[in-house]
């Protein structure tokens, strides 16, 4: 349902943008730092757009990967934790017994 919500509210925000895009075609001056360029208002909109959304989509692909990383180490440090503890050959005598042994008790 999160993912079906998500492509939802994405494709809103899209036909949103492009009807805003759609309504101011008017040219406009663009100013690089290098240089200056005058471009209608769409494609300024629309590219802002599109790289916004690159820029998100990689942060999240980065994140998803760190994740990833983090689980298949989390795993595989569970899967340590419980593999069996070998067995000692002779069973562990505590001081009170062998104190209890020496004085016949």
């Amino acid at each position: 349902m999160k993912i079906q919500g998500m492509l939802i509210a994405g494709l809103i925000f899209a036909l949103i943008t492009a009807v805003f895009a759609v309504i101011n075609v008017e040219p406009v001056k663009v100013n690089f730092l290098f240089a200056e360029t005058s471009t209608p208002l769409i494609l300024v909109i629309l590219t802002s757009t599109l790289l916004g959304g690159l820029m998100v989509g990689m942060f999240g692909i980065v994140r998803g990967y760190k994740l990833q990383r983090k689980v298949k180490l989390l795993e595989k440090q569970l899967l340590e934790a419980q593999k069996p503890v070998p067995a000692e050959t002779e069973p562990a005598v505590s001081q009170t017994e062998t104190v209890q042994t020496e004085t016949g008790s």
